[in-house]
């Protein structure tokens, strides 16, 4: 199995990404989990570099890879390939870094809205890295990062198939509350606390996930509480699912089944991946 969250892949996040337990792990091994410090930024460019190389290594143990997750953004590329957008410059990022470091969210934002609203449309308020990456490649090529063109057509090195899960927007929200209420019962309150005592800060690349961002306080709110905690975080992964479901939708060819509480679905997947597999043979 690969990974394709792109928060599971930082150390030391365990609870508030919801990584698979080592029951699981010990009998389904994953590929992409567990390999960063949190204070070091993970692109999509490197998701895709690793994930590649896992699959062929996957391969020449005649086993199937399944890349499975969470970031739509991440899957996408992968699937579509990357645009052709220039390297990222060391230099040139240092400098943007030391340049907006004293400036707030908000205001990176609007500069990026001013060369370049569409990227500025699909990113979130607080990435501030995939920001800088706008700023960079305006700055390297005088172009808004959104006109370089993606793919439409899925890669042709690998013959995949994509499935998806669906879900009734109301039963996906009870969910995420669920699974909120499950990481701090889980000690995700702990957790944190014991990062911010080793040094974390919020513009450490983890921190800014949905789970830990919400204990830094903002909003107007320097110590909130553990119930505004929770408010927060289920607020915030709500928006995001419904941001994650419009990518999603965007992906060609994906072979959709209803994830329903009350649903079966096993048996059709497993229909489905065993005719996948027929035709290759």
């Amino acid at each position: 199995m690969i990974s394709a969250d792109a928060l599971q892949v930082y150390k030391q996040l365990d609870i508030g990404t919801a990584k698979p337990e080592a029951e699981i792990l010990s009998r389904l091994p994953h590929h992409l989990i567990d390999l960063i410090d949190y204070t070091r930024n993970f692109n999509v460019g490197e998701f895709c570099l690793r994930a590649d190389r896992c699959i062929r290594i996957i391969l020449d143990r005649s086993l199937l890879p399944v890349i499975s997750g969470g970031t739509a953004y991440y899957l996408k590329a992968w699937l579509l390939g990357l645009p052709e957008t220039p390297i990222s410059d060391p230099i040139l990022r240092t400098d943007l870094e030391r340049r907006w470091a004293g400036e707030s969210d908000e205001a990176l934002r609007e500069e990026v809205n001013r060369i370049d609203p569409v990227s500025a449309g699909r990113i979130g308020n607080r990435d501030r890295y995939r920001f800088l990456r706008v700023l960079e490649v305006y700055a390297q090529t005088g172009r808004p990062l959104s006109e370089f063109p993606v793919s439409r057509e899925p890669r042709k090195d690998y013959r995949v198939l994509s499935i998806g899960l669906r879900r009734e927007r109301t039963e996906l929200y009870r969910r995420i509350e669920q699974r909120v209420d499950l990481m701090l019962k889980a000690g995700l309150a702990s957790e944190v606390a014991d990062l911010r005592e080793q040094g974390a800060r919020r513009e450490d690349p983890g921190m800014k996930a949905i789970g830990y961002r919400e204990w830094f306080g903002g909003e107007g709110e320097d110590d909130p509480t553990v119930e505004r905690v929770r408010q927060l975080i289920t607020r915030n992964s709500r928006r995001y699912a419904k941001r994650q479901m419009t990518f999603f939708a965007s992906l060609p060819d994906v072979r959709w089944f209803d994830a329903g509480k009350d649903v079966d679905i096993t048996g059709g997947i497993a229909d489905t991946v065993r005719e996948f597999l027929a035709d290759d043979s």
